[in-house]
């Protein structure tokens, strides 16, 4: 339990510091358009990602954005580690008393207290609105699907897209400006950076590599080993890192337990499930319309940031391809597409396979097409996989080839990059 003197002056403090936020020049989050549909409804809102990656900002921004009036608790601020659930009411209290009636909460890292969905769902029943953030997907579902089921709506926040990292560093984007060389120039030139830093907010405002090696650390520390208990910190980091510097391979349970030297399969699949719930991960499973072929192959694995990767890695390369892939499973993931691998029996493997009811678009990231026998091979591949699934739209996203190409009747659309990630 905590004081109530303290309470009263990190709710002061906490509060008057999201407000000034209004004024200050912080990018626009793109999610912020959808949020906008859901405010007036009597869903809690959920958002969700991993550390550091602008939950508390997105925050502030819906907040000083849709309401006059809100209560705003973060309870990352460490005055508040002894907060527990009989705080839930001494805090309401306060709020009234020093910000006057309103029914609107933001809670920030509302995870970090037990039991903190009883109080909320009590709340919630007596007409309050909540708009909630969470750094772990495991938790805050088991949660939320206990006591919030068809009563909330969740949203993943990423690091900084291509957009609005162009937002960020003060790029106005037009809609002509594809077409103008000058700013196309421009874009290109802030693209190469983009694809070497990653979009992590601070570190792209202070450039320190220190930064995302602290992030690394932080997330390991305080989302996996205190949350679970983790004994065997070394093993839980080496498996880490070996992921986010192989991102976009394909692996399997056994092959990490060998790799890491972790002692069974169960503890490899366990200590996975806890990189992907922190969101350090994202995973990407074989398409199959077979639950147990997709269970059957291996699964293929990205870094929640393709920046992040450079920060941690055994060793630096420069291994565009992988790179580009990654940024691709991000922007996917960010616009909330469901993806999948597909691979046939010689092995050819198509990247993406974008799922709505059937396999809705194919996608292959080939970094340099220059050569036609390199544009030859994944062509073929998509035009093969196309059949297969059934599928008509197949594009292949490209350093800097653009081009429509006919391959066995199939219509093949090559696109840069950079264009896509502006569409």
């Amino acid at each position: 339990m905590i004081s109530k003197e303290l309470l009263r002056e990190v709710l002061i403090e906490q509060q008057k510091r999201v407000r000034a936020q209004k004024s200050q020049n912080f990018v626009e989050r793109e999610k912020l358009h959808e949020i906008k549909n859901f405010v007036k409804t009597n869903h809690a809102v959920i958002i969700t990602g991993v550390r550091r990656c602008g939950k508390s900002v997105f925050l502030s921004q819906i907040a000083n954005t849709f309401f006059d009036s809100y209560y705003y608790v973060n309870f990352e601020d460490e005055r508040l580690a002894d907060f527990d659930l009989n705080d839930f009411n001494r805090l309401y209290e306060i709020c009234l008393e020093h910000f006057g009636k309103s029914k609107t909460f933001f809670l920030d890292e509302v995870q970090n207290i037990a039991g903190w969905e009883r109080w909320v769902r009590r709340m919630r029943d007596d007409g309050f609105k909540f708009f909630i953030t969470g750094s772990n997907a495991r938790l805050l579902s088991k949660e939320l699907a206990t006591l919030l089921t068809g009563r909330h709506l969740q949203f993943s926040i990423f690091p900084f897209s291509f957009k609005e990292f162009l937002k960020l560093r003060g790029f106005d984007l037009q809609k002509n400006d594809i077409y103008i060389t000058e700013r196309r120039a421009l874009i290109q030139k802030y693209f190469s950076e983009y694809v070497k830093k990653g979009g992590f907010p601070e570190y792209l405002k202070d450039n320190r590599i220190e930064i995302l090696q602290e992030y690394f650390n932080d997330i390991v520390q305080r989302d996996i080993v205190e949350r679970y208990s983790i004994k065997n910190i070394k093993q839980l980091k080496e498996l880490a890192k070996y992921l986010i510097t192989n991102t976009a391979n394909l692996t399997t349970y056994n092959q990490l337990k060998k790799i890491t030297g972790i002692k069974s399969v169960n503890t490899a699949i366990k200590y996975f499930s806890y990189l992907e719930n922190a969101y350090l991960l994202l995973s990407e499973k074989y398409f199959s319309y077979s639950l147990k072929r997709q269970i059957s192959n291996p699964f293929k694995v990205f870094a929640i940031d393709h920046g992040l990767r450079g920060a941690i890695s055994f060793k630096f390369s420069r291994d565009f391809g992988r790179i580009f892939e990654t940024i691709v499973a991000i922007e996917l993931k960010r616009r909330n597409k469901e993806i999948y691998y597909w691979k046939n029996l010689l092995k050819e493997e198509v990247d993406f396979v974008v799922k709505g009811n059937n396999a809705k678009e194919l996608m292959q990231v080939s970094y340099d097409v220059s050569d036609i026998r390199t544009r030859e091979r994944e062509t073929k591949i998509l035009v093969k996989a196309g059949k297969e699934l059934k599928c008509k739209n197949l594009l292949v996203i490209t350093e800097d080839y653009e081009a429509q190409e006919k391959r066995s009747s199939k219509r093949i659309k090559f696109i840069p990059l950079w264009k896509w990630l502006l569409t």
